[in-house]
């Protein structure tokens, strides 16, 4: 039971990391101390490795930036294989995220920088210029739809009477 109460847990603060214990604790039928205890557990044991809001930048009034998807093929390392290269792509500040993938690619980052130029200038400084790497593909995000299970803008809607004859 302890592990679906985890579960139950953290799919809450997943969804909204602001709510408080005692709500959790009324969602979830159990007392507000136990669930302080298990979030301070699953903190301890990097379960929980931070909390964040989830923002809309496209309507926050701040710089701009840019985000691109870049794959990336390797040759791992010997007898390190993709870890050791991933710590050295996860190391840079730019870099939001680095997955082992399936496929044609062997890796899957996620970049932001304040510019398509930047952005350019970190692939071609930074990761081109790997030993290991062996190709790359990146793709620029234009426009967020949904992000993180959020929609990110508000769907239009047509208010107009439909009139037919």
């Amino acid at each position: 039971m302890a592990n679906t109460l985890k579960s139950k847990i953290l799919d809450i603060l997943h969804r909204d990391c602001r709510i408080s214990n005692d709500e959790i604790a009324k969602m979830t039928g159990s007392a507000a101390d136990e669930v302080a205890q298990i979030i301070s557990e699953l903190e301890r044991d990097g379960v929980i490795m931070g909390y964040g809001a989830k923002v809309n930048w496209d309507k926050a009034s701040g710089p701009d930036s840019v985000t691109a998807y870049i794959e990336l093929r390797v040759t791992p390392l010997e007898s390190l294989g993709f870890d050791r290269v991933a710590e050295r792509i996860y190391q840079y500040p730019e870099v939001k995220s680095v997955n082992l993938m399936s496929g044609s690619y062997d890796f899957g980052i996620t970049v932001e920088g304040s510019n398509i130029r930047e952005i350019s200038s970190f692939i071609s400084e930074h990761l081109a210029t790997m030993n290991s790497v062996v190709g790359t593909a990146t793709h620029f995000v234009l426009k967020r739809y949904k992000f993180d299970g959020v929609i990110c803008g508000e769907t239009e809607t047509d208010d107009r009477e439909v009139i037919s004859l």
